[in-house]
């Protein structure tokens, strides 16, 4: 693959006409005063930034439960890796930067502790009561969870900040589908919320969707590395990093380990960039969308990566799956998160007065619905972190364990 600094340098594009604003008759939740000195979008991203929950993403699991390492991803520093790559794109295509950055920085809110598995395990005991998805979840934390204001529950952001957080993997409904089969959580916040479901996102959640492949597919690949689950040499047939790996290699034989793994992934992950802003541009020249509204009816996305890195990429998490996500001592953790979640939920919903005072509800059944007393005990424990699961889990569990 050859260079292309001659044909991509950066600057800041001119905004386009299909850039997402934040259009007045949408507004908030609650209707408030717009800041003097700051865009509603920067507001948005600033009050996620501030928000408990974003701070909790400090201990919960990217893809290493409760890590050791210094250097190890969490879900904070891989949001935070998230946020750049968004900002950047959407810089370079002529969007607003600050909506793909409050994006990206609230797209991973709604976890649950012990990542995807920690998800499997409460998305399975709350299946009775709709279910748990994370990306609902987010959803949830941004309109009811977070506390911090008089007027209201949430963070009051603009309807579309809302929207591009839930749909910034794509249409939340395939055509025909009705608004039940949404998530519980999304569906509740459609009754106040339209996310237009049937339809793309904006271009600045797309921005953030392509900016989360771009980091988690340079990022394990790194982390695996790191915990020693295998080589740069292993990584060598693979499409990408081995280009990337030889390319190296033949410029700077000799080039100590450490020097040589960086240099690979940033060249890859610059790659990924590259191809992303070459195709994005593409699309975009070819639909010549010139509202946001044109964005959110095309047929496809805009920015996206080309056919053939997605399938170079496919490979990658191929390997990945194989060699890191399904690692015995990566399921052993797992494996503990899911048990200590399940437990806990179990005791939480037969006895709400477990529950911390804040989080118990009406205490009389009269009042209070089971359905009702699932939720508080998904959303308290979705809200923690690892660390704090796992200790939650020993108090209940373990007589010895200070309550």
């Amino acid at each position: 693959m050859t260079s292309s600094s001659s044909a991509l340098q950066p600057f800041q594009a001119p905004r386009a006409p299909f850039a997402a604003f934040a259009d007045p008759a949408l507004g908030r939740l609650h209707p408030e005063p717009e800041s003097a000195h700051r865009a509603p979008f920067a507001r948005d991203r600033d009050r996620i930034l501030h928000s408990e929950a974003f701070r909790r993403l400090k201990h919960k699991t990217q893809v290493f439960v409760d890590p050791h390492g210094d250097h190890i991803r969490t879900r904070l520093t891989h949001t935070l890796e998230v946020a750049q790559a968004a900002r950047a794109l959407a810089r370079r295509l002529g969007l607003d930067e600050d909506l793909a950055e409050a994006t990206a920085l609230a797209h991973d809110l709604g976890h649950a502790p012990f990542g995807h598995a920690g998800e499997e395990a409460l998305n399975e005991v709350m299946a009775p009561w709709g279910g748990f998805d994370h990306n609902a979840q987010a959803i949830r934390i941004l309109t009811a969870l977070e506390r911090r204001y008089a007027d209201f529950d949430g963070l009051n952001l603009h309807l579309t900040t809302l929207e591009a957080v839930a749909k910034h993997n794509g249409p939340l409904l395939k055509p025909g589908e009705s608004l039940d089969a949404l998530p519980w959580a999304l569906r509740e916040a459609s009754k106040r919320i339209d996310f237009d479901p049937w339809r793309q996102s904006s271009a600045e959640a797309q921005c953030a969707a392509i900016a989360d492949d771009l980091a988690y597919n340079t990022h394990d690949l790194e982390d695996g590395l790191r915990a020693e689950f295998f080589t740069l040499d292993d990584l060598k047939p693979l499409p990408l990093i081995g280009e990337c790996l030889a390319e190296i290699d033949r410029l700077r034989p000799g080039l100590d380990p450490e020097r040589r793994r960086h240099e690979a992934l940033r060249r890859m992950f610059g790659r990924l960039m590259e191809d992303a802003l070459r195709e994005s541009l593409r699309r975009i020249a070819e639909a010549a969308p010139r509202t946001p509204e044109d964005v959110r009816a095309a047929p496809f996305p805009l920015v996206d990566f080309s056919p053939h890195i997605r399938r170079e990429l496919k490979a990658i998490q191929q390997f990945l799956f194989k060699r890191v996500y399904r690692h015995y001592k990566v399921r052993r953790m797992a494996a503990k998160g899911q048990r200590a979640l399940r437990e806990a939920f179990d005791s939480f919903l037969a006895d709400p007065l477990l529950l911390p005072e804040d989080w118990r509800g009406p205490e009389t059944e009269t009042t209070d619905s089971e359905a009702a007393r699932a939720r508080r005990a998904a959303d308290y424990l979705a809200g923690m972190t690892d660390r704090f699961a796992l200790e939650e889990h020993r108090r209940l569990t373990d007589p010895s364990f200070r309550a």
